[in-house]
């Protein structure tokens, strides 16, 4: 057993844990993670693929209450029917345009000046929807939307497959823009990312089966398991941030990366291609 390669896992699912969730993106801090420890072939990719598992386990633990009441009541309950079917509709969006143009987005914006005018323009985003965020908002909890409102935030998702956006920060921030309440987005954010990360990561994986092997299961599993827990926590803390906190942290965040992403693709440190 490699006990290096088992540490390089860990700090992969740290990464992962703690990105996926927040408006910073996760995939640009995987890539200059991976680069900087030396993950960077066939198998590393998929590797973190399968990690995204882990931050949805967290998402189905700290959410699971909800989930079994919406589960439970699907079929006699017109408020739990109402969240499963804005649930669905906020996916469709992410599912047709994965299934038909994410692979072109791969081979023509995964390149880092794309990486980092996503990041800085997320940035300014975020900047301004803060500015101009209402005191009280139209939608103050998720079983106040409409099917629209799930629609419209679904078709923002769509923004996330671009390299550097983040896919909670399209939904989180998107969602605050379309009438709903810093925490209403921020939930709805969440409930999202299950189906949305399940099938993407599910369908990749089956794609890249052939780059597994039982040999890898342990540094999976150090991967998934830390993952899960940095999600956990992640999430958890996040959830309590929102409720008296705005994102201008993280949008300075976002430009202090993007700037990175270029000094590291300036200097040849990481090679910003898929």
């Amino acid at each position: 057993m490699d006990v290096i390669l088992l540490i390089k896992a860990a700090v992969m699912g740290i990464v992962e844990g703690l990105t996926e969730f927040l408006p910073v993106s996760s995939t640009g801090h995987l890539i200059l993670t991976g680069s900087l420890l030396g993950m960077t072939d066939a198998k590393s990719k998929v590797f973190d693929i399968a990690i995204q598992s882990g931050a949805i386990l967290a998402v189905l633990i700290v959410y699971w209450a909800r989930i079994r009441e919406a589960l439970g009541g699907i079929t006699s309950s017109a408020r739990q029917q109402r969240f499963v079917l804005n649930i669905a509709l906020g996916f469709i969006p992410a599912g047709v345009v994965g299934l038909t143009v994410y692979k072109a987005i791969k081979a023509h914006l995964f390149n880092a000046p794309v990486v980092a005018g996503a990041f800085i323009v997320g940035a300014l985003i975020i900047l301004w929807a803060e500015k101009r965020a209402q005191p009280v908002a139209r939608v103050q909890a998720v079983d106040d939307m409409t099917a629209l409102d799930a629609l419209k935030v679904g078709l923002v998702q769509c923004l996330g497959m671009i390299p550097g956006t983040s896919r909670s920060g399209a939904t989180i921030i998107g969602g605050m823009l379309l009438g709903l309440s810093r925490k209403a987005a921020t939930d709805f954010s969440f409930f999202l990312a299950i189906p949305t990360l399940i099938s993407a990561g599910g369908y990749s994986l089956w794609k890249e089966r052939g780059a597994l092997s039982l040999a890898d299961a342990p540094m999976f599993a150090v991967g998934f398991v830390v993952s899960f827990l940095a999600a956990w926590a992640c999430v958890r803390w996040l959830l309590r941030y929102v409720s008296s906190h705005t994102f201008v942290p993280f949008a300075w965040y976002r430009i202090a990366f993007g700037i990175v992403v270029l000094v590291t693709w300036a200097t040849g440190t990481v090679i910003w291609a898929d």
